[in-house]
């Protein structure tokens, strides 16, 4: 399973690289699939892969809550943490958790947020709770220019 995030990459850098490492469906866990960056809202980023024959399927279940993602730009992680993992106890994160874990046995999955850095962000916590469901790698891809 891969994980990578969008922040100061093109779409057209982006996709090269879910293409690069084989991703046949992007799981988008922003909890608000928009973006002021050209080409990452939900409408136009799902367009864009499918014409290069990449699913993608947003799951809002496994985003981070405002009061999370307000503690991370503080720079309070032990905050974002506490308030993300809360969060992924709910009835319907732990159902998305499942379902994203089922689709990672039968597809190549890329774990997409904003955050280039994995460390500070809850895509990380996604994916070792996918992990822990069904024993894959996590690779964080970096995008580069093509």
């Amino acid at each position: 399973m891969y994980t990578l995030g969008y922040e100061g990459a093109s779409v057209v850098d982006f996709i090269a690289t879910l293409k690069r490492a084989g991703v046949s469906l992007l799981l988008d866990v922003r909890q608000l699939p928009q973006s002021r960056r050209p080409g990452f809202s939900k409408r136009v980023l799902s367009e864009a892969l499918k014409e290069v024959g990449i699913s993608y399927r947003h799951v809002r279940q496994l985003g981070d809550p405002k009061p999370g993602r307000d503690a991370a730009r503080r720079g309070d992680m032990a905050e974002f943490r506490l308030i993300f993992n809360a969060h992924l106890k709910s009835d319907e994160a732990q159902i998305a958790i499942q379902e994203a874990a089922i689709v990672t046995r039968e597809e190549t999955v890329a774990l997409m947020c904003y955050e280039r850095a994995p460390k500070d962000c809850h895509r990380s916590i996604v994916a070792e709770r996918i992990r822990d469901i069904v024993s894959v790698d996590i690779v964080h891809l970096g995008v580069h220019p093509s």
